[in-house]
């Protein structure tokens, strides 16, 4: 009979303490179960320990090895399963990110601004010295106060050099099947990342290989101190090949991203201006009003079409000209979280851009963002010009989610709607929202409450996130119409 043996590799700043609860019920369950030290000086350090996990099991019996990384951990699990490949029968990622050869584990760091002064740390960095502080490592959602403290007081340095030592891949490791843990209070779930998929990133489509598998536990960064027993029954199942599989980006139907808009809009011819396209009302006289469409992301650099091309956005740049004013749309530069700062200013380029235009009337402006875009938001809702006459947000992402490590207020729009004043603002709420990014909605709409901002909430209960061709249902064309009458009647259009 075949059993299982579980090697489970700790994250940052922890030791085998942090698996204790999880490995009491493996082990109840009838597997066995290493807990590696992980001590650095360096990568390499951390991989030979678990390279010792590995070989203290005897190759000669029936159990398969079951091999799990934790946030930094993955990082030594992956590179330890490169050289032992033909020992491991699967690797679990538990809330981890994905390592790749020649690239150190600091990439994966969540505080990007940490991250980018690590290279000047000598030695060790300290661990968090409250529970308050291991929110800027991810999120403690669900961990109990007194499993924090108790993170807190067997927490450890982290040699710097685990960090920024390059991992090293033979690419055998490629073979071993994999599953993923996502978290979802971290901000991950698997409809996100089967989204994502759809939009033709390169670097995820061998997350749909049938070797792949998925699963959701609805806690925070840590789950072996939040939800122990779950990731121990997860872990199980993983052994076993269960867990969700992710369709294939290609195949006979389009994403959904890429099917029809729900509105039977007329065709407008468009002119393209770099980045941006102009839709312009046949024969309109005088400067006209405009709307700029500022798409979600992040969107894989070099996708096509791009999402200024999709259906959705020529569709809404096609009905702003149907109702008689300049529908603008524009690729901007958002690929990665990290990239939000030049995607806003790209942005900001194209409004300059259009308002310069003779055919526009620029003190007539409206700005309407979606999905991944929301962030932006913050800058125009921190400091209103007085040619903005309104902010539109359709399914939005209103505040950075915590795997993103994007600190400060800038793109955090709750903490700066105080400064809108009373300009408009417009937000369509869908009602099937991956409740990761409902909740972050629900923070920004009860700061808007509390300053008496001018918010008008549009409901689609109805409605999923890309509703525009998701959902074409008589709800979701009723949506769309109130929110542009709402936007062309802040624009003084109608």
């Amino acid at each position: 009979m075949t059993t299982t043996a579980f090697i489970l590799v700790p994250g940052l700043f922890t030791g085998p303490h942090v698996w204790e609860a999880t490995a009491a019920r493996l082990t109840a369950a009838g597997a066995e179960v290493h807990t590696p030290v992980l001590a650095g000086p360096d990568l390499e350090a951390d991989i030979t320990a678990v390279l010792a996990a590995i070989d203290a099991i005897d190759p000669t019996s029936e159990q398969q090895i079951v091999l799990a990384g934790h946030d930094y951990g993955i990082h030594p699990a992956v590179g330890a399963a490169d050289r032992r490949a033909d020992r491991i029968a699967r690797i679990v990622y538990v809330d981890s990110g994905m390592p790749q050869d020649g690239v150190p584990a600091v990439a994966a760091v969540p505080d990007q601004e940490l991250s980018r002064h690590l290279t000047e740390t000598a030695g060790a960095l300290p661990p968090p010295a409250t529970g308050a502080e291991w929110q800027r490592w991810g999120s403690t959602e669900g961990v109990p106060a007194a499993a924090l403290d108790r993170l807190t007081a067997l927490a450890a340095e982290q040699p710097v050099g685990t960090l920024l030592q390059p991992l090293r891949l033979t690419g055998a490791v490629a073979a071993v099947p994999t599953t993923g843990v996502l978290c979802t209070g971290s901000g991950t779930s698997i409809e996100m990342l089967q989204m994502l998929v759809g939009l033709g990133d390169p670097a995820l489509q061998a997350l749909t290989d049938p070797r792949v598998s998925f699963f959701e536990l609805a806690t925070g960064h840590w789950p072996m101190l939040s939800r122990p027993d779950e990731l121990a029954d997860v872990l199980l199942s993983a052994a076993a090949g269960e867990g969700h599989r992710l369709k294939p980006a290609a195949g006979g139907e389009p994403p959904t991203h890429l099917r029809p808009f729900l509105l039977d809009v007329p065709e407008v011819p468009h002119e393209r201006h770099g980045n941006v396209d102009l839709y312009l009302p046949p024969g309109a006289d005088g400067p006209l009003p405009a709307i700029v469409f500022v798409h979600g992301g992040p969107v894989p650099a070099g996708a096509q079409p791009s999402p200024r091309d999709w259906p959705t956005f020529v569709g809404y740049g096609r009905y702003a000209a149907e109702q008689g004013v300049v529908g603008v749309t524009l690729d901007h530069r958002l690929h990665d979280v990290g990239d939000y700062e030049r995607a806003a200013a790209d942005v900001a380029a194209a409004v300059a851009l259009v308002r310069a235009d003779p055919r526009v009337d620029g003190d007539r402006v409206g700005l309407w963002f979606f999905s991944g875009g929301g962030p932006m938001t913050a800058d125009w809702l921190a400091a209103p010009p007085e040619w903005l006459r309104c902010v539109a947000a359709t399914y939005p992402i209103l505040a950075p989610l915590p795997n993103w490590g994007l600190v400060g207020d800038r793109f955090r729009p709750a903490s700066v709607i105080a400064s809108a004043g009373r300009l408009p603002i417009l937000l369509t709420r869908v009602g099937l929202e991956m409740p990761e990014i409902a909740a972050t909605v629900e923070e920004f709409v009860a700061a808007a409450k509390d300053c008496g901002a001018n918010l008008e909430i549009i409901e689609a209960p109805h409605a999923h996130h890309g509703f525009e061709t998701r959902d074409v249902t008589d709800e979701s064309r009723t949506v769309v119409r109130q929110a542009m009458r709402g936007v062309l009647t802040h624009l003084g259009a109608v």
